[in-house]
Order: C-alpha cells, then sequence, then structure tokens
C-alpha cells in the first residue's frame, strides 16, 4: 500500500476512534490528567489523577477541585473515573476557571467513599467511621497543599451518588478543609448539619431516585434551615430519576458559583446570588430537551446509568 494512502486510512481510523470516545461520554480530561497512586498513613492505596496547569506562574497559589465518582467507577485501573466523569471536569477545563488543579481519585472495588447502604439515605457520622478510601483522600488532600501549589482558601469538593455520599461526609467531618461544596443524589448526617452552617453548599437530587432516596437531600436542606444556614442552596428536579447529575453539573451558574467562594468569606455567595435555602426548580421540559440531544447522548447516557 502507498504511503499516502496508509496515511489516510491512519487519519481515518483515528477520527473515528475520537468520534466513538465522545459518543460514549468520554471526557477529554482523561487525556491531561496525570497518573499517580496515593499511600496514606494506615497503608491504603489509593490511585488518582490530577491535572495542574503548566502555565500557572511562579509561587501561584491555585484552587484545587476534588471530584468524587460514583460506585459504577471503582477499580484500580485509574481510568474509569476520568474517562466516564459526567462532564464536571471538562467543563471546568473549557472555562475561565481552568487555571485551576484538578483531583479525580478512583475508589477501590468493594469499597464505598462512606460505609453506608446507599437506598438507606441518611446515616450517622458516630456509628459510621470515615472509610478508608474516604480517609485516604483526606490525607492526599492535605500531601497535595504541601507538595503543589494549591490556595488552601479554595478547595472545593463535588460528587455524585456515591460520591455525594462521600462529598456529605467530608466536609462534616473536616469542614475548615474547604471553601463550598457541590453534592448531588448522595445522603449525609442531618444531626450534624450545624458543622457546615456557614459553609457554601450546593446540593442536587431528582424527586424520582429510586437509587438514593431523595430524602437524604431534603433531610440536610432541613437541617440545614434549622441550623440556620445562610450560604447553601438545594436544588431538587421534578420527574428526574438517580442520574440528576446531567442537569447539575450543566447550570450556567454553577462554576461561577462555585469559583467565587473562598474560606476567607471574600466571594462567599448563594447560588444565583439569591437568597439561602430550598431552590426547586420544576422541569417540566426536560424530557423534551433530552430527547433532542440526539444519538450521541444517549449513547453517553447509557454508560452513565452503570453509576450508583
Amino acid at each position: 500500500m502507498k504511503t499516502p494512502i496508509k496515511l489516510f486510512f491512519i487519519f481515518a481510523a483515528a477520527a473515528l476512534l475520537s468520534v466513538y470516545a465522545c459518543s460514549f461520554g468520554m471526557s477529554p480530561a482523561a487525556n491531561i490528567m496525570e497518573m499517580r497512586t496515593f499511600t496514606d498513613s494506615a497503608g491504603t492505596s489509593l490511585p488518582y489523577r490530577i491535572y495542574i496547569p503548566p502555565e500557572a506562574g511562579e509561587g501561584e497559589k491555585l484552587p484545587l477541585l476534588l471530584y468524587l465518582h460514583g460506585a459504577g467507577h471503582r477499580g484500580d485501573d485509574n481510568t474509569t473515573q476520568v474517562y466516564f466523569e459526567p462532564g464536571i471536569l471538562s467543563r471546568v477545563l473549557r472555562s475561565e476557571y481552568k487555571n485551576c488543579i484538578l483531583v479525580a481519585p478512583q475508589c477501590p472495588d468493594e469499597m464505598q467513599w462512606v460505609d453506608t447502604p446507599w437506598e438507606a439515605g441518611s446515616y450517622s457520622l458516630d456509628s459510621v467511621p470515615m472509610s478508608r478510601s474516604l480517609g485516604a483522600t483526606y490525607e492526599l488532600l492535605l500531601s497535595l497543599i504541601k507538595s503543589e501549589p494549591v490556595d488552601s482558601d479554595r478547595i472545593y469538593v463535588t460528587g455524585l451518588s456515591m460520591g455525594g455520599y462521600g462529598t456529605w461526609d467530608i466536609i462534616l467531618r473536616h469542614p475548615e478543609l474547604f471553601a463550598a461544596a457541590v453534592p448531588i443524589c448522595g445522603a449525609g448526617d442531618p444531626s450534624k448539619a450545624d458543622v457546615i452552617a456557614e459553609l457554601p453548599v450546593w446540593f442536587f437530587h431528582g424527586s424520582l431516585d429510586e437509587v438514593v432516596p431523595v430524602s437524604g437531600s431534603r433531610d440536610m436542606a432541613s437541617a440545614l434551615e434549622k441550623a440556620g444556614g445562610k450560604v447553601y442552596t438545594y436544588t431538587e428536579y421534578s420527574g428526574v430519576g438517580h442520574n440528576c447529575w446531567d442537569e447539575a453539573y450543566s447550570e450556567p451558574d454553577l462554576l461561577g458559583w462555585m469559583f467565587s467562594q473562598s474560606k476567607s468569606g471574600s466571594g462567599a455567595q448563594t447560588a444565583s446570588g439569591g437568597s439561602a435555602g430550598f431552590k426547586w426548580q420544576y422541569l417540566a421540559a426536560v424530557a423534551l430537551v433530552a430527547a433532542g440531544l440526539g444519538a450521541t447522548r444517549s449513547l453517553a447516557a447509557a454508560q452513565r446509568r452503570n453509576e450508583k
């Protein structure tokens, strides 16, 4: 075969592979996030991916976003959790906030970010110790603060489903570490809500969730309200099931809200600049919008249905 023809087929194959990858929701973040492994003081090995902007200036401190994946992406390949992330990492990288550090650990098989049944909803921190995987994640963050150009005033965490549980758990146990949190379709310990009453939290759930009961998020919203929380927002999508992360991570104001937060309080605000409290979003047009997204979105959704 002549060289030009060979080149044609090589480029065609590469193009098809790229289309295939995009169709199945493979995140471009996976191509630029470095593979690393961290071992904590208890000997737990935690694979993780990290992105540090190469253009970061000398001595510049950068915000850090921790992403906690769902149950379907557990393992030890250090790949699945970023190749099939639901768009938050890639959205950050395409945004004006891309000059930040991204961290995506992978929970090992047979482990959970929080050792509690997902279908049970709310749980008690007093009876559920911090899991080995989340404990390793916490130590990883402390290590990165020392070794990388992390702005410790602007550390954020988000996660979905199992990762939503993990997000609630880590901010309830270590609220002093974070400037803001975005838990999606998870649950926490409402009795501890007072420790995060001043932490900006924007959390989401679908009203028809059959995997993690919506009561988990409603319980936290009620508890934060009673605790006098002024910087939280709860968004519940009417008629939406478990994978409400599609809607949540597409919220127009999400990135601006999150990256405006700092522990010093200089940018603290509630979502959409409104008052704190419940933000019930009844999205009657969700089905119509989803139907119009085409075959590519359908294939990606098929992959994400494996999440929990």
